[in-house]
């Protein structure tokens, strides 16, 4: 629809670009990838509403104070959830990756995806973000 026939809808809130992104985002993976990209977008917008979403590095990710705090891609085979400070959560679900505090979870099919453990995820994502922006600017100034 275009911006000209869109104006002409009476009470509808025009989506803000970075959501269109993400929905893009969706869009562009195989059906069973975007349900699974679907629900877990519904998952975190519910659990951190003041959070921004932005495309990053060509993956959904969201941001509390400029820092990276979740995010997904696809990939082949899965749709990884991945959490900045997830090492810090103590949660088996839950596998480390790369050198600092990060640690996902994958997800080959939507039906793997359990809901209230991903809102315990979240809610710990929430209330305990990793600052990378600082932690990263201090190794920068290290060097």
């Amino acid at each position: 629809m275009g911006d000209e026939n869109f104006k002409k809808l009476k009470n509808v809130e025009r989506i803000p670009i970075r959501d269109d992104q993400i929905a893009a985002y969706s869009q562009a993976q195989t059906l069973a990838f975007r349900t699974t990209c679907d629900l877990l977008r519904e998952l975190v917008d519910t659990a951190l509403p003041n959070a921004t979403p932005r495309i990053w590095h060509g993956s959904p990710v969201w941001f509390i104070d400029d820092n990276p705090v979740v995010g997904y891609t696809a990939t082949k085979k899965t749709v990884n959830l991945l959490f900045w400070n997830g090492q810090a959560f103590d949660e088996a679900g839950l596998k480390p990756v790369g050198k600092y505090r990060a640690a996902q979870a994958g997800f080959a099919d939507v039906v793997e995806i359990d809901p209230k453990l991903i809102r315990r995820w979240l809610k710990k994502a929430k209330s305990d973000v990793f600052d990378s922006k600082a932690f990263f600017k201090k190794l920068r100034e290290a060097k």
